[in-house]
């Protein structure tokens, strides 16, 4: 983005833990935006139960108004039980606040990092020979699917048993759209893309499998495609996880394939997101995005000050890259990362004892001294 203007970022912490991690992301954008000489204004509002609670909308129509107003969304976590059972009646956007976010902002291109940390391991389920290296990539459809999808609902039969159902539909520009976001990833990493369906029993899965291989043929006959059926996937990303580079999959297949790569990373507390409107292209702003880190809302945590700061902190480097055009920033939070789970400074989840504070601070201190090795 224009450097002589100043960015404007909207911050909608949401439940539970989610403004405790958004706290922490919003510490290390201040700074990186200090150091790399950004004007940054920064606005809070509501979403999820917290919305719910004072406005009885999980999204209103102000906040989203706010969000398309901004160059970059950071979120928190949405969502607790005790908001699980209320029924809310219309479109499944004035169900969810972050999917009515998501359609209001047209993020249809999540991409959902996770790589392998030296540091950590020993606290994931797998040899250290298996996943040293490992480095993937989820691009996860996130605007069609069984989660958009109408009609939808529940009904009582004649019998007396109920019958709950979805509609899963995609058409052919919703799968053209991603799978170039997914070469065009590809063609800044290793040239790898690995598609995932079930094109064996879904007719979705053949419409997808087509689509994205005549995409690959035609516009980038120079990244190596693979297609796997979403099952297999699953067990090759277990046993050969350094053989995948970018996986592209439907809304729900992300969804879930996303949250399996957090055992590579050592917890889901450790991944980041960003929810793009288009492709992320290097140096090429792109927004407004929604910048978020992975995991829930985590209530039994909640308030105890232990919650894993990192997925939101590098969530902001996601945002300086996609939102700002500021890659060098980005990479100098993931190397401050790096740095502070190499100390030792580490929260419960990923065998430590530190708090939420303490790993920001460390973030922060890691942060300045890299700056000052510039100088």
């Amino acid at each position: 983005m224009d450097g002589t203007r100043t960015a404007r970022i909207l911050v909608l912490g949401g439940d539970h833990i989610g403004p405790e991690v958004a706290a922490a992301g919003v510490e290390i954008l201040r700074l990186c935006a200090e150091i790399a000489g950004m004007d940054i204004a920064i606005e809070t509002d509501l979403l999820g139960g917290a919305s719910w609670d004072v406005h009885h909308s999980f999204c209103t129509d102000d906040v989203l108004a706010k969000a398309q107003a901004a160059d970059a969304v950071l979120v928190g976590s949405v969502g607790g039980p005790e908001w699980d059972e209320i029924v809310v009646t219309g479109p499944v956007t004035e169900q969810d606040g972050l999917i009515k976010l998501r359609v209001g902002l047209g993020v249809y291109n999540a991409l959902r990092p996770a790589r392998s940390w030296k540091s950590l391991h020993a606290v994931t389920p797998f040899r250290a020979s298996v996943i040293d290296g490992a480095d993937v990539l989820v691009v996860r459809e996130n605007a069609g699917g069984s989660y958009f999808g109408e009609p939808r609902g529940t009904e009582t039969l004649a019998d007396g048993q109920v019958r709950a159902f979805e509609m899963s539909e995609y058409r052919t520009p919703e799968v053209e759209r991603i799978a170039r976001c997914a070469f065009e990833a590809a063609g800044s990493r290793r040239g790898r893309v690995a598609s995932l369906d079930k094109a064996n029993v879904m007719e979705t899965g053949r419409l997808w499998r087509d689509t994205v291989a005549r995409i690959g043929r035609e516009e980038y006959p120079d990244i190596e495609l693979e297609h796997l059926y979403m099952d297999y996937a699953l067990y090759a990303l277990c046993v050969k996880p350094k053989e995948f580079d970018v996986i592209v999959t439907d809304n729900l297949f992300g969804d879930l394939v996303s949250d399996m790569t957090g055992a590579l990373a050592g917890s889901l507390g450790m991944l980041p997101s960003a929810s793009l409107p288009g492709p992320g292209r290097v140096e090429v702003a792109i927004g407004p995005a929604i910048f978020e880190p992975a995991h829930g809302s985590a209530p039994d945590i909640a308030g105890t000050g232990i919650a894993n700061p990192i997925g939101s902190i590098l969530s902001v480097a996601m945002m300086f890259q996609y939102a700002f055009a500021r890659s060098d920033v980005a990479t100098a939070i993931e190397s401050a990362v790096e740095r502070t789970l190499d100390s030792g400074i580490r929260t419960p989840d990923i065998g430590g004892t530190a708090t939420t504070a303490a790993i920001t601070d460390a973030v922060k201190t890691a942060l300045l001294n890299q700056a000052n090795e510039r100088k």
